[in-house]
Protein backbone atom coordinates (compact mmCIF):
# COMPACT_ATOMS: atom_id res chain seq x y z
CA UNK A 1 0.00 0.00 0.00
CA UNK A 2 1.69 3.48 -0.69
CA UNK A 3 2.04 5.60 1.90
CA UNK A 4 -1.63 7.93 0.80
CA UNK A 5 -3.32 4.76 0.41
CA UNK A 6 -2.45 4.39 3.90
CA UNK A 7 -3.93 7.50 5.14
CA UNK A 8 -6.82 7.99 3.48
CA UNK A 9 -7.71 3.89 4.40
CA UNK A 10 -7.14 4.38 8.30
CA UNK A 11 -6.81 7.74 9.01
CA UNK A 12 -9.09 10.05 6.74
CA UNK A 13 -12.59 10.96 8.04
CA UNK A 14 -15.18 13.49 7.42
CA UNK A 15 -15.15 16.67 8.92
CA UNK A 16 -16.42 16.85 11.99
CA UNK A 17 -16.36 20.70 13.24
CA UNK A 18 -16.98 24.23 11.08
CA UNK A 19 -13.74 25.14 12.60
CA UNK A 20 -12.01 23.01 10.03
CA UNK A 21 -11.36 24.95 7.41
CA UNK A 22 -9.04 22.34 5.87
CA UNK A 23 -8.33 18.94 6.74
CA UNK A 24 -6.52 15.86 5.98
CA UNK A 25 -4.69 15.92 2.12
CA UNK A 26 -3.23 19.26 2.16
CA UNK A 27 0.54 20.58 3.28
CA UNK A 28 -0.94 22.03 6.09
CA UNK A 29 -4.30 22.02 7.76
CA UNK A 30 -6.23 25.36 8.19
CA UNK A 31 -7.88 25.78 11.28
CA UNK A 32 -10.13 29.03 13.02
CA UNK A 33 -9.70 29.63 16.32
CA UNK A 34 -12.73 31.28 18.75
CA UNK A 35 -12.81 34.80 19.06
CA UNK A 36 -11.99 35.12 22.23
CA UNK A 37 -9.76 31.99 23.08
CA UNK A 38 -6.29 30.86 23.24
CA UNK A 39 -4.99 28.35 21.50
CA UNK A 40 -3.30 25.36 23.70
CA UNK A 41 -0.71 23.14 22.00
CA UNK A 42 0.78 19.86 23.43
CA UNK A 43 3.19 16.98 21.64
CA UNK A 44 3.72 13.81 22.97
CA UNK A 45 5.60 10.77 21.23
CA UNK A 46 5.68 7.36 22.17
CA UNK A 47 8.21 4.78 21.56
CA UNK A 48 7.42 1.10 21.79
CA UNK A 49 9.43 -0.38 25.18
CA UNK A 50 9.41 3.01 26.72
CA UNK A 51 6.50 4.44 26.82
CA UNK A 52 4.28 1.09 26.32
CA UNK A 53 5.15 -2.84 26.76
CA UNK A 54 6.21 -4.40 23.18
CA UNK A 55 2.71 -7.36 23.90
CA UNK A 56 0.67 -3.77 24.35
CA UNK A 57 -2.51 -4.56 21.69
CA UNK A 58 -2.67 -1.68 18.98
CA UNK A 59 -5.93 -0.46 19.90
CA UNK A 60 -4.68 0.23 23.46
CA UNK A 61 -1.10 2.01 21.54
CA UNK A 62 -3.82 4.39 19.51
CA UNK A 63 -6.20 4.81 22.68
CA UNK A 64 -2.96 5.56 24.54
CA UNK A 65 -0.76 7.76 21.94
CA UNK A 66 -4.04 10.44 22.16
CA UNK A 67 -4.83 9.73 25.92
CA UNK A 68 -1.83 11.12 27.15
CA UNK A 69 -1.90 14.50 25.07
CA UNK A 70 -5.64 14.81 26.32
CA UNK A 71 -4.11 14.82 30.17
CA UNK A 72 -1.50 17.68 28.89
CA UNK A 73 -4.74 19.92 27.71
CA UNK A 74 -6.94 19.03 30.63
CA UNK A 75 -4.07 20.05 32.96
CA UNK A 76 -4.33 23.59 31.55
CA UNK A 77 -8.14 23.38 31.58
CA UNK A 78 -8.43 23.43 27.60
CA UNK A 79 -11.17 22.34 25.46
CA UNK A 80 -9.52 19.74 22.61
CA UNK A 81 -10.28 20.00 19.24
CA UNK A 82 -7.65 18.80 17.17
CA UNK A 83 -4.68 16.63 16.88
CA UNK A 84 -2.48 15.32 14.26
CA UNK A 85 -0.40 12.57 14.13
CA UNK A 86 3.40 11.50 12.84
CA UNK A 87 3.69 8.01 12.58
CA UNK A 88 7.18 5.89 11.68
CA UNK A 89 6.20 2.04 10.73
CA UNK A 90 8.92 -0.62 10.56
CA UNK A 91 6.67 -2.18 7.84
CA UNK A 92 3.38 -2.50 7.37
CA UNK A 93 1.23 -4.61 8.98
CA UNK A 94 -2.53 -3.90 8.47
CA UNK A 95 -4.43 -5.84 11.51
CA UNK A 96 -1.57 -3.79 13.69
CA UNK A 97 -3.15 -0.21 11.81
CA UNK A 98 -6.59 -1.27 11.67
CA UNK A 99 -6.26 -1.30 15.56
CA UNK A 100 -4.30 1.51 15.67
CA UNK A 101 -6.63 3.52 14.07
CA UNK A 102 -9.66 2.36 15.80
CA UNK A 103 -8.25 2.75 19.54
CA UNK A 104 -6.92 6.66 18.54
CA UNK A 105 -10.11 7.58 16.49
CA UNK A 106 -12.56 6.32 19.40
CA UNK A 107 -10.95 8.10 21.81
CA UNK A 108 -11.22 11.33 19.70
CA UNK A 109 -14.96 11.38 19.11
CA UNK A 110 -15.35 10.48 22.69
CA UNK A 111 -13.85 14.00 22.95
CA UNK A 112 -14.85 15.81 19.77
CA UNK A 113 -11.34 15.72 18.90
CA UNK A 114 -10.77 15.90 14.88
CA UNK A 115 -7.26 14.08 13.16
CA UNK A 116 -6.52 17.16 10.63
CA UNK A 117 -3.12 16.02 9.29
CA UNK A 118 0.22 14.27 9.86
CA UNK A 119 3.00 12.20 8.20
CA UNK A 120 4.24 8.69 7.84
CA UNK A 121 7.24 7.24 7.08
CA UNK A 122 9.24 4.14 7.54
CA UNK A 123 11.53 3.64 10.55
CA UNK A 124 11.87 1.73 14.21
CA UNK A 125 8.00 2.35 15.46
CA UNK A 126 7.39 5.69 16.66
CA UNK A 127 4.35 7.95 17.31
CA UNK A 128 4.10 11.41 17.91
CA UNK A 129 0.65 12.90 18.09
CA UNK A 130 0.50 17.00 18.76
CA UNK A 131 -2.43 18.38 20.26
CA UNK A 132 -4.32 21.95 19.97
CA UNK A 133 -6.95 22.94 22.02
CA UNK A 134 -8.90 26.31 23.08
CA UNK A 135 -9.16 27.88 26.48
CA UNK A 136 -10.83 31.62 26.88
CA UNK A 137 -8.36 34.25 26.81
CA UNK A 138 -6.28 34.43 30.72
CA UNK A 139 -8.58 31.31 31.97
CA UNK A 140 -5.96 28.57 31.48
CA UNK A 141 -4.45 26.59 34.33
CA UNK A 142 -0.66 26.84 34.95
CA UNK A 143 1.61 25.46 36.70
CA UNK A 144 2.79 28.62 38.48
CA UNK A 145 0.33 29.97 41.33
CA UNK A 146 0.77 27.65 44.18
CA UNK A 147 0.59 29.47 47.82
CA UNK A 148 1.09 29.00 51.04
CA UNK A 149 -1.98 27.09 52.92
CA UNK A 150 -2.91 26.21 49.35
CA UNK A 151 -3.98 22.23 49.67
CA UNK A 152 -3.05 19.65 47.28
CA UNK A 153 -5.37 17.31 45.61
CA UNK A 154 -5.27 14.65 43.11
CA UNK A 155 -7.62 12.88 40.58
CA UNK A 156 -8.05 9.22 40.50
CA UNK A 157 -5.71 6.37 42.30
CA UNK A 158 -2.24 7.14 41.17
CA UNK A 159 0.08 4.04 41.41
CA UNK A 160 -2.04 1.36 39.09
CA UNK A 161 0.00 1.75 35.58
CA UNK A 162 3.27 1.89 38.15
CA UNK A 163 1.73 -1.38 39.51
CA UNK A 164 1.14 -2.87 36.73
CA UNK A 165 4.35 -2.07 34.67
CA UNK A 166 6.13 -3.41 37.54
CA UNK A 167 4.34 -6.87 37.28
CA UNK A 168 4.81 -7.07 33.68
CA UNK A 169 8.11 -6.26 33.63
CA UNK A 170 8.75 -9.09 36.38
CA UNK A 171 7.31 -11.71 34.08
CA UNK A 172 3.95 -11.79 36.00
CA UNK A 173 1.10 -11.59 33.33
CA UNK A 174 -2.21 -9.21 33.20
CA UNK A 175 -5.26 -9.96 31.37
CA UNK A 176 -6.06 -7.00 29.40
CA UNK A 177 -9.08 -6.41 31.49
CA UNK A 178 -7.29 -6.37 34.88
CA UNK A 179 -8.16 -2.78 36.12
CA UNK A 180 -4.14 -2.09 37.16
CA UNK A 181 -3.43 -3.44 33.10
CA UNK A 182 -6.10 -1.24 31.73
CA UNK A 183 -5.30 2.19 34.00
CA UNK A 184 -1.55 1.30 32.04
CA UNK A 185 -2.92 0.58 28.66
CA UNK A 186 -5.69 3.15 28.36
CA UNK A 187 -5.72 6.26 30.84
CA UNK A 188 -8.93 7.89 31.36
CA UNK A 189 -7.71 11.48 30.29
CA UNK A 190 -9.77 14.17 33.02
CA UNK A 191 -10.90 16.54 30.43
CA UNK A 192 -13.97 16.90 32.49
CA UNK A 193 -12.38 17.54 35.69
CA UNK A 194 -9.56 19.86 34.35
CA UNK A 195 -12.72 22.03 32.93
CA UNK A 196 -13.91 22.35 36.13
CA UNK A 197 -11.45 23.48 37.78
CA UNK A 198 -10.92 26.53 35.31
CA UNK A 199 -10.97 29.48 38.07
CA UNK A 200 -10.69 27.73 40.97
CA UNK A 201 -6.97 25.70 40.94
CA UNK A 202 -4.44 28.12 41.32
CA UNK A 203 -2.10 25.32 40.18
CA UNK A 204 -2.00 22.36 38.04
CA UNK A 205 -0.25 19.77 36.34
CA UNK A 206 -1.02 15.91 35.02
CA UNK A 207 1.21 13.01 36.65
CA UNK A 208 2.99 11.60 33.74
CA UNK A 209 6.36 11.03 34.94
CA UNK A 210 5.74 10.53 39.09
CA UNK A 211 3.72 12.78 41.71
CA UNK A 212 6.56 13.90 43.35
CA UNK A 213 8.78 14.65 40.31
CA UNK A 214 5.23 16.57 38.62
CA UNK A 215 4.64 18.26 41.87
CA UNK A 216 8.24 19.34 42.27
CA UNK A 217 7.60 21.16 39.02
CA UNK A 218 4.62 22.88 40.24
CA UNK A 219 7.22 23.64 43.53
CA UNK A 220 9.71 25.19 41.54
CA UNK A 221 7.18 27.44 39.29
CA UNK A 222 5.30 28.73 42.12
CA UNK A 223 8.32 29.03 44.39
CA UNK A 224 6.93 27.36 47.39
CA UNK A 225 7.37 23.71 49.59
CA UNK A 226 5.11 21.48 50.26
CA UNK A 227 4.31 18.21 52.53
CA UNK A 228 2.75 15.35 51.32
CA UNK A 229 1.01 12.55 53.90
CA UNK A 230 0.87 8.61 52.25
CA UNK A 231 -1.89 8.16 54.46
CA UNK A 232 -3.76 10.63 52.72
CA UNK A 233 -2.90 8.77 48.88
CA UNK A 234 -5.84 7.61 47.51
CA UNK A 235 -5.06 3.54 46.14
CA UNK A 236 -7.61 1.54 44.52
CA UNK A 237 -9.35 -1.69 45.83
CA UNK A 238 -6.84 -3.58 42.67
CA UNK A 239 -3.88 -2.08 44.02
CA UNK A 240 -4.61 -3.29 47.56
CA UNK A 241 -5.44 -6.54 46.41
CA UNK A 242 -1.94 -7.37 44.95
CA UNK A 243 -0.20 -5.18 47.63
CA UNK A 244 -2.48 -4.80 51.10
CA UNK A 245 -1.81 -1.44 53.00
CA UNK A 246 0.89 -2.17 55.34
CA UNK A 247 3.46 -3.66 52.61
CA UNK A 248 2.45 -0.91 50.35
CA UNK A 249 6.06 -0.16 47.96
CA UNK A 250 5.09 3.90 48.42
CA UNK A 251 7.54 4.40 46.00
CA UNK A 252 5.06 3.06 42.93
CA UNK A 253 1.96 6.12 43.57
CA UNK A 254 4.86 8.62 44.42
CA UNK A 255 7.06 8.27 41.81
CA UNK A 256 6.50 5.81 39.37
CA UNK A 257 4.49 7.89 36.86
CA UNK A 258 2.20 7.21 33.97
CA UNK A 259 -1.25 7.69 35.71
CA UNK A 260 -2.36 10.82 34.13
CA UNK A 261 -4.23 12.21 37.26
CA UNK A 262 -4.64 15.74 37.71
CA UNK A 263 -2.81 17.13 40.51
CA UNK A 264 -3.62 20.65 41.74
CA UNK A 265 -3.67 22.79 44.32
CA UNK A 266 -6.72 24.96 45.70
CA UNK A 267 -7.37 27.91 48.64
CA UNK A 268 -8.18 25.69 51.73
CA UNK A 269 -11.93 27.22 52.03
CA UNK A 270 -12.45 26.67 48.04
CA UNK A 271 -11.57 22.44 48.47
CA UNK A 272 -15.49 21.52 49.61
CA UNK A 273 -16.18 23.47 46.34
CA UNK A 274 -13.91 21.18 44.46
CA UNK A 275 -15.58 17.71 45.84
CA UNK A 276 -18.43 19.33 44.73
CA UNK A 277 -17.66 20.38 41.23
CA UNK A 278 -15.81 17.07 40.13
CA UNK A 279 -18.53 14.61 41.58
CA UNK A 280 -20.73 16.29 39.18
CA UNK A 281 -18.08 14.71 37.08
CA UNK A 282 -17.83 11.21 38.04
CA UNK A 283 -14.05 12.10 38.54
CA UNK A 284 -12.59 11.39 42.61
CA UNK A 285 -10.55 13.26 44.28
CA UNK A 286 -8.70 13.80 47.83
CA UNK A 287 -6.69 15.98 49.34
CA UNK A 288 -3.11 14.46 50.06
CA UNK A 289 -0.90 17.69 51.39
CA UNK A 290 -0.13 21.14 51.92
CA UNK A 291 1.72 24.00 49.89
CA UNK A 292 4.28 26.17 52.49
CA UNK A 293 6.56 28.61 52.44
CA UNK A 294 9.49 26.23 52.94
CA UNK A 295 10.80 25.17 49.89
CA UNK A 296 11.55 21.53 49.25
CA UNK A 297 9.11 18.47 49.24
CA UNK A 298 8.63 16.62 52.52
CA UNK A 299 6.46 13.15 52.36
CA UNK A 300 5.84 11.88 55.84
CA UNK A 301 4.72 8.06 56.19
CA UNK A 302 1.57 7.30 58.72
CA UNK A 303 3.40 7.67 61.71
CA UNK A 304 4.74 11.39 60.66
CA UNK A 305 8.01 9.78 60.04
CA UNK A 306 10.17 11.63 56.67
CA UNK A 307 10.05 9.04 54.08
CA UNK A 308 12.86 8.66 51.77
CA UNK A 309 12.58 8.19 47.94
CA UNK A 310 15.06 6.74 45.73
CA UNK A 311 14.12 8.47 42.97
CA UNK A 312 11.03 11.26 42.70
CA UNK A 313 9.71 9.97 39.29
CA UNK A 314 10.74 9.03 35.64
CA UNK A 315 13.63 10.12 33.97
CA UNK A 316 14.01 9.70 29.86
CA UNK A 317 17.53 9.65 29.76
CA UNK A 318 18.25 7.93 33.54
CA UNK A 319 15.72 5.57 34.01
CA UNK A 320 16.55 2.51 31.82
CA UNK A 321 13.33 0.27 32.41
CA UNK A 322 10.05 1.23 30.62
CA UNK A 323 7.80 4.23 31.57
Amino acid sequence: MKEFDLIRRYFTQAPRHTDVVLGVGDDAALLRVPPGHELAVSVDTLIRGVHFPPQTPPAAVGHKALAVNLSDLAAMGATPRWITLALTLPEQEPDWLEGFARGLLNLAGQHGVELVGGDTTRGPLSITVQIMGVVPAGAALRRRGARPGDRIMVTGTPGDAALALQRLLAGQPLDPDDPLRRRLDRPTPRMAAGLALRGLATACIDISDGLCQDLGHVLAASGVGATLRTSDLPLSAAFLAHMPAERVDWSLPLAGGDDYELLFTVPQPQVALVHERLAGTGCPVAEIGVIEAEPGLRVLDSVGDRLALDRGGYDHFQTAESS
